[in-house]
């Protein structure tokens, strides 16, 4: 029996998406549920499961775009799996077996020898090279994508010690978007961003005092992030419009705080959702970033976990970061950036000190957001950050990070 394997839809609003990788080649025994392929939506990327255990027939290649429920391989279900093979074959042992091959040489001069592929032809043409003066390493000697690729023109004599070669290589499909989606917000928005500075030496006299019995207690650490969250959370029910949003002539506010936040993925950064932070204590906020940063590391992220957010944090001080202006994630209205925690002399009670102290940034959509709510939102969180005893724990630390 041939099964068509259709592509599934990743999520709501989701029409196409695009073969980013075949993680098996034309003609391979398959299992079922084994991984055949990645595909790049607008939102994310996903894997393609064989559907069933069969011999595989690709019908679409790495960079096409293709429709949502469009057949992109057959599955012959009814071949047999070859002996000795392994219960889940990897990409490295299947393009290793043509080299040895006898059938490759033997067909080496076919009609295929030296042919390019669509897409090859294509990127070859783009870079003005014969395809005559490929050798390709394809099935038969047929000139693959990736001989196109690695394909660099004839330059005449180099230099011994040093190389010239470039790499043309086609953005994914989800950063092809978020390149799209950065575009417009600095052309559909009024985005401004104001500043203010934290010291940080009462959140890390609270940690140094907590952090041991916090881990012990609920499996996971006491961080920066669950007193930003918390922070953030206070001053969004202070000033409401910086948690609301524009839809055309309408002005959309919530009566909860979603907070996306910013973390690092395998595919570039990714922006999941805690939900209903006010409802979260501090285990609550520590366990959920967790969480989320785990399966952004691992791909195992889904759309619904990225969508929605009323509000963002990222955190730039991460990877060193003195000071940005961070950039609106539509169709929110307000993004807040942290920095890195550096020494600096401050003046605390008329006296000159060294304090840890961390730059925030604050970017938002003038549009719906004045200035009073702006300055007035960083500020609260400032004040937030700066006396978290009083304003995050109700004068209770120990109370509040049992919780």
């Amino acid at each position: 029996m041939i099964l068509e394997m259709k592509v599934p839809s990743p999520g709501e609003s989701i029409t196409e998406v695009e073969i980013a990788t075949w993680l098996v080649e034309d003609g391979d025994y398959v299992e079922k549920d084994q991984p055949i392929a990645e595909v790049d939506s607008d939102k994310a990327t996903l894997e393609l499961p064989a559907e069933e255990s069969g011999t595989i027939t690709l019908q679409a290649e790495e960079g096409d775009a293709v429709e949502v429920g469009a057949v992109v391989c057959l599955i012959d279900t009814a071949a047999e799996k070859p002996e000795g093979s392994p219960t889940t074959p990897t990409s490295t042992s299947v393009k290793e077996a043509p080299k040895v091959s006898p059938v490759k040489e033997e067909t080496a001069t076919t009609y295929a020898s030296g042919t390019a592929s669509p897409a090859a032809k294509k990127i070859l043409a783009e870079k003005d090279i014969d395809a005559s003066t490929i050798k390709g390493t394809g099935k038969a000697g047929r000139i693959t994508k990736e001989d196109a690729v690695k394909a660099v023109p004839s330059m005449g004599t180099m230099p011994e010690d040093g190389t010239r070669g470039t790499t043309r290589k086609k953005m994914s499909m989800l950063r092809r978007k978020v390149a799209e989606r950065l575009v417009a917000v600095k052309s559909e928005t009024a985005m401004l961003t104001t500043f203010n500075e934290v010291n940080m030496q009462p959140i890390f006299d609270l940690r140094a005092q907590y952090k041991e019995d916090f881990k012990a207690k609920h499996g996971v650490g006491l961080g920066f992030m669950s007193f930003f969250t918390l922070a953030v959370v206070r001053a969004l029910k202070m000033y409401p419009d910086v948690n609301s949003m524009i839809d055309g002539d309408f002005k959309i506010e919530h009566d909860f705080q979603d907070i996306s936040i910013a973390v690092s993925g395998p595919k570039g950064l990714m922006v999941p959702v805690i939900r209903n932070a006010e409802k979260l204590s501090f285990r609550g906020v520590e366990s959920e970033v967790k969480r989320l940063a785990i399966r952004a590391r691992d791909g195992q992220i889904t759309i619904d976990e990225m969508t929605g957010g009323t509000f963002t944090i990222t955190n730039g001080g991460v990877f060193g970061s003195m000071l940005s202006t961070p950039i609106i994630n539509p169709p929110q209205s307000g993004i807040l950036g942290m920095h890195n925690i550096v020494n600096r002399p401050m003046a605390v009670n008329g006296e000159v000190v060294i304090q840890p102290i961390m730059y925030v940034a604050l970017s938002y959509d003038h549009r719906i957001i004045d200035g009073r709510e702006s300055v007035g939102f960083l500020v609260a969180v400032k004040e937030a950050l700066e006396n978290p005893v009083e304003l995050l724990m109700d004068n209770n630390p120990t109370k509040a990070l049992e919780m």
